[in-house]
């Protein structure tokens, strides 16, 4: 996977992809219209009849798969994103069990879990969006497991507390691996190749048609083209969330900051 598209500004992209994918056809049309025309004969109606039948059929089979892909990869996109919220949540509903203990452990255990936050917008987002898994989080998130698992209720409702704050913090943990088993989930490099080559040949069964006027094949290979490279685009883009423009952001991170441990 040639990751330095996802540095490339969403617009610019989709216009590169609907560029090549046209310059390919016309360059591809033009430069065999007139090998193909003498290789069909002057009797072409048959010939373009059954290249239209082998064209639908492949059609079928190529557009049920890009589609299937598209899918699968926005919807990988969405779960994700559905991890990284509840990881916030997570940490948000552990924030505000901690802010019930008496101090000097209450202040402990919320700058724990605010430098937490920060480390992940600071530091761990920018390297998830460059295919990195960041390791430094789990030392911070041991060194809290110290302090709260030291913790000695002296109350009944102490106990409740520490209880359900040591429930919250197990699924913060669930919710913090699932997140991190998930910063390189992307579609297979073979599949990729089967996705570009699909792409390529079906054009290519364009170049097949033989059509007297060729501002008509143009036209008709144009539309096809510029269809298949915003597919292309759209499958690019949605893969890798955590990469490109349209990626997923610590934007939930930072309104957890803003609205909750920042807030006096």
């Amino acid at each position: 996977m040639f990751y330095w598209i996802y540095d490339i500004p969403n617009g610019l992209l989709a216009g590169l992809m609907c560029f090549v994918c046209l310059s390919y056809t016309w360059i591809g049309l033009l430069t065999l219209r007139p090998w193909i025309r003498k290789w069909l004969g002057s009797e072409q109606g048959g010939e373009n009849e059954f290249v239209s039948y082998f064209l639908s059929a492949y059609g079928v089979f190529y557009g049920l798969m890009l589609g299937l892909i598209a899918v699968a990869t926005y919807q990988n996109f969405s779960d994700v994103d559905s991890k990284v919220a509840r990881e916030v949540t997570s940490i948000a509903a552990l924030y505000r069990d901690v802010s019930s203990y008496p101090e000097p452990v209450r202040s402990s255990y919320q700058n724990h879990l605010r430098g937490y936050v920060h480390y992940v917008i600071d530091e761990a987002w920018p390297a998830q969006q460059r295919g990195i898994v960041p390791m430094g989080g789990s030392m911070r998130v041991t060194n809290f497991q110290k302090d709260l698992f030291a913790f000695e209720p002296k109350t009944k409702g102490e106990e409740i507390l520490h209880a359900e704050a040591l429930r919250q913090f197990n699924v913060f943990i669930e919710a913090r691996v699932a997140g991190k088993q998930s910063v390189g989930a992307s579609l297979p490099e073979e599949l990729w190749y089967v996705v570009v080559i699909g792409a390529a040949l079906n054009l290519a069964l364009i170049w097949m048609f033989s059509i007297d006027r060729v501002s008509i094949h143009l036209a008709l290979s144009g539309i096809l083209s510029l269809f298949v490279g915003l597919m292309l685009f759209f499958i690019a883009a949605m893969d890798n969330p955590f990469r490109g423009t349209l990626s997923i952001t610590p934007e939930a991170f930072q309104m957890l900051l803003d609205s909750t441990m920042n807030s006096r």
